[in-house]
């Protein structure tokens, strides 16, 4: 009497495998992407605070700041290395009359490696007490920012 095999061959065993393999190459760059786009919202999150303060400048003075020696000071804001996160080194505002926002990401050890380093740019615009904001990518690629800012 013969025993009927039980289990799976070497070639079922091989294409489970290969299906694997390649699920893995398409969800691990994905992932990645998403890593790096998820450090970028916490810079938008950090930066939100600092648009108010952009905005209640510009309201009450009809300009952004210009010429005080530090805006992060006349906007009543902490300095630029004291409004940092776990991936962000810090947002600044530049004391030119544009009002320009810089938002700096942390270096390669403890950002993604495909934002480490990057700038982020916010430009405000407004007349009337209306302020709108537009986004530049700075050094960051372009995929890496938010939609809110394309």
């Amino acid at each position: 009497m013969r025993h009927k095999q039980l289990g799976f061959t070497l070639i079922e065993l091989m294409i489970v495998v290969a299906i694997i393999g390649i699920l893995a190459a398409v969800a691990i760059p994905q992932y990645q992407n998403y890593v790096a786009r998820s450090q970028v919202s916490e810079a938008m999150n950090l930066v939100s605070g600092v648009k108010i303060a952009v905005a209640e400048y510009f309201n009450s003075n009809g300009t952004f700041p210009s010429g005080t020696g530090n805006a992060h000071s006349a906007l009543g804001i902490a300095t630029s290395s004291n409004i940092k996160g776990k991936y962000v080194a810090g947002v600044s505002v530049a004391d030119d009359g544009t009002g320009v926002t810089t938002i700096t990401m942390k270096s390669a050890g403890d950002a993604h490696s495909a934002v480490a380093g990057t700038t982020l740019k916010l430009t405000p615009s407004g007349s009337s007490g209306a302020i709108s904001w537009t986004c530049a990518v700075g050094t960051m690629d372009a995929k890496y920012v938010p939609s809110a800012c394309k």
